[in-house]
């Protein structure tokens, strides 16, 4: 059994002699002993021993009264000027029981006062008739998301046996029943907007800040699981972000201001398209936080041409900051190539295009196109050490062919380096070109002519080998 020790560490530094102590256990294994590290105590000089023996007091019960008290190890004689209060201990002898997290928790604890949210829960989160505190329930739960998040089985298993919530709270581990930690989620669901409202409130009043950028996004999550399922389930299948066609999904909306505090979010039909979205959440956030002249940044998937003409004519209006489609891009090339580049920042600049109520920013950044250039110069070097190996292996016409055509593919099936492989498709022989292209799976639709892009029905941009 593994058995906690004191252990100091010495360190001669700049003519001085430094002592570091810490907790540590030997931990047997079948290659023999292993010490491993539990608990970090710092160093100790000479001003802090003697600080130590100066202030530290004790209570004694006999006389009622508080008497300084230092400690020194039982192989140390004790000093002069402690001789009244010194007492020996033996440190090999110290042994470390239950270790557990506490500042965090603690700085957690205060974080839960300075919002409070006790207040806002006393009256929507009562107690239950077998004296389940669910308040204290959700304060355990709020404080591991803050501190270690992970899932609701793990708090169970490992994380709250290690953490000092249930001191904090005057609780025991049934705080932590797994069927505890489930059910709590499950009535805070009818809480969710008055939860928002209150977290904004205390937010602005706390910050100062003003919610006028908002950030809206989408994403997925898939289950492994198959239909069918009861109705109104949201489980449906849909275009995976997550490159998962063969699973079923939900889609969830987040809005978010650019500090990263969130204002609404919504868990959606996994075949909900994305452009059916923003006019819904306009709507909402507008009665959760009332009509103001805000910056809504989105991808150029989300809003439609109706959509932004209703931002524009609102009152107030309702600017937005959205990518610009790639073939009205065209359109004005000739104009933004005629525009001087003004500099935002050092490595960032930009050219401006007013165009009726619009205004159309084109933005370069140096750092943007040195990532491309090195994420082009991986796979490329990546294709080269494959050519190596195909040179080395020496295959017939038609498994080089395949072969090339794998080369191309990512880990996931999707072609990963099209560019790359054209380029090498202009070293084989004109007749191989159809071959290689139906074997890599890449090439032209013959349903769209050159220069058109194929695109699946549910994605929101063109594949890369396209």
């Amino acid at each position: 059994m593994a058995k906690p020790f004191l252990q100091c560490h010495r360190r001669f530094k700049n003519g001085k002699d430094h002592s570091y102590w810490s907790i540590a256990e030997k931990v047997r294994t079948h290659r023999g002993w292993v010490q491993r590290h539990l608990l970090y105590l710092g160093e100790i000089n000479d001003s802090q021993k003697e600080a130590w023996t100066k202030l530290t007091d004790v209570f004694d019960t006999q006389s009622d009264l508080t008497r300084p008290l230092a400690l020194y190890p039982a192989e140390r004689e004790v000093p002069e000027h402690a001789a009244d209060y010194g007492v020996q201990v033996r440190l090999k002898e110290f042994e470390l029981r239950r270790p557990r997290q506490w500042g965090a928790c603690w700085v957690g604890c205060q974080l839960w006062d300075q919002l409070q949210l006790e207040e806002f829960w006393q009256e929507r989160l009562t107690d239950s008739r077998e004296g389940t505190c669910w308040r204290h329930v959700l304060q355990t739960l709020v404080n591991y998301r803050l501190i270690d998040p992970g899932s609701e089985w793990r708090l169970h298993r490992e994380w709250f046996k290690n953490s000092a919530m249930a001191d904090l709270l005057g609780e025991d581990f049934s705080l932590a029943h797994k069927d505890n930690l489930y059910r709590c989620l499950d009535k805070l669901l009818q809480h969710r907007d008055e939860l928002f409202q209150h977290l904004r409130a205390r937010w602005q009043d706390l910050f100062g800040v003003k919610f006028e950028v908002v950030l809206y996004d989408l994403t997925s999550t898939y289950f492994e699981s198959h239909p069918p399922f009861p109705d109104g389930d949201k489980r449906r299948y849909g275009y995976s972000r997550d490159k998962r066609p063969d699973c079923v999904q939900v889609v969830i909306a987040l809005i978010v201001t650019p500090e990263g505090f969130p204002l609404a979010y919504e868990v959606m039909a996994g075949n909900t398209s994305d452009r059916t979205t923003l006019r819904a959440f306009l709507k909402r956030i507008e009665e959760l936080h009332g009509k103001a002249q805000r910056v809504w940044v989105m991808d150029r998937g989300i809003p439609t041409e109706e959509v932004l003409a209703e931002m524009r004519a609102s009152d107030p209006p309702v600017h937005y900051l959205v990518g610009t489609p790639k073939g009205r891009l065209t359109q004005y090339e000739a104009q933004l190539l005629e525009r001087p580049w003004q500099r935002v920042r050092e490595g960032v600049q930009v050219k401006l295009l007013p165009q009726e109520k619009e205004l159309y920013v084109l933005a370069q950044s140096h750092d943007r196109i040195n990532k491309e250039r090195a994420m082009r110069r991986r796979q490329l070097k990546g294709l080269v050490q494959r050519l190596k190996e195909l040179r080395q292996m020496s295959p017939s016409r038609d498994q080089l062919l395949l072969k090339l055509g794998a080369a191309d593919l990512s880990p996931t099936g999707e072609a990963d380096g099209g560019a790359h492989l054209c380029g090498l498709l202009g070293l084989l022989p004109a007749r191989a070109v159809a071959s290689t292209a139906a074997a890599a799976g890449a090439g032209t639709d013959p349903a769209f002519g050159v220069g058109e892009v194929r695109r699946h029905p549910n994605a929101r941009c063109a594949f890369s080998d396209h």
